[in-house]
């Protein structure tokens, strides 16, 4: 399993496929491991990476630290010297979409296309309120707690009503997870991670033909966040997916590889018509 070297931590990411390069970036609770069912799709004709970010999936975790997603950024820097591209396009959701935000500003020449689903271009209060109420909760232990507060709300009242059966599933496999201490410290410093974010004074500094994904029913990234983003992001379109919540890939995966493949491979971005 390859491994990046960053300041002597490890860093665990995958490369499948062959062609176009495509990077795709984890929301806050996911992991490598969370794409595995776009993975042949995502490859068909093109080179998928994954990356878990430090203090996610099989990456090192950052005991006892404080950090912001800078970090993040620094190391898909790292990672891109490491496989020698210099251009991709970016898939990143949720936490992912803040990162990719902030590494696509900075870096704007290294971004061929930008997609942008569930995401918003800064922690609001209320947003931070969320995320407090996240931690406190982690630190008593109770994973059914912790995952009652944190998973209900990431879906569509209908996806989780119509799945209920899987959604049951579910909690048995994670609930064990979220009762993990290692797990759920790194969650807190992931989350407190995002507290200071803010790229709303860089977004427009983007210039990468930009796919923004919004869902009608996600209660973490209203709509509203995506709105401004495509006010800011000049080169932007803006999709809003009806009845879905804020794991939209999961409710509604096809649309999800179709919007993402389409959007990254058309081979022209204007037309003259």
């Amino acid at each position: 399993m390859p491994n990046l070297n960053f300041k002597g931590r490890n860093i665990f990411y995958d490369v499948q496929g062959v062609g176009k390069p495509i990077l795709i970036l984890n929301g806050i609770m996911m992991s490598t491991k969370s794409w595995e069912p776009f993975v042949k799709s995502l490859t068909h004709v093109n080179q998928l990476i994954r990356l878990d970010f430090i203090d996610q999936g099989q990456s090192d975790k950052l005991e006892n630290s404080e950090y912001t997603q800078s970090i993040q950024v620094d190391i898909i820097e790292s990672l891109l010297r490491e496989l020698k591209l210099s251009k991709v396009s970016i898939v990143g959701i949720s936490y992912g979409g803040e990162v990719a935000i902030l590494f696509s500003a900075k870096n704007p020449n290294m971004v061929d296309r930008l997609v942008l689903l569930n995401t918003t271009s800064h922690t609001s209060p209320w947003l931070a309120e969320i995320g407090h109420s996240w931690n406190r909760i982690g630190r008593t232990r109770d994973g059914q707690t912790y995952y009652q507060a944190t998973i209900p709300v990431i879906y569509s009242p209908s996806y989780y009503q119509s799945r209920l059966e899987w959604m049951k599933n579910r909690e048995k496999l994670l609930v064990p997870i979220f009762s993990n201490p290692v797990f759920l410290d790194a969650m807190e410093r992931l989350t407190n991670s995002a507290e200071s974010y803010d790229a709303r004074n860089i977004i427009e500094q983007i210039t990468a033909p930009t796919l923004i994904v919004a869902a009608d029913e996600d209660y973490l990234t209203p709509l509203a966040n995506q709105k401004e983003l495509h006010q800011k992001i000049k080169n932007s379109e803006l999709v809003l997916l009806p009845g879905v919540g804020h794991a939209s890939m999961y409710e509604r995966p096809l649309l999800f590889v179709s919007l993402v493949l389409g959007f990254i491979n058309t081979l022209e971005t204007s037309f003259q018509i």
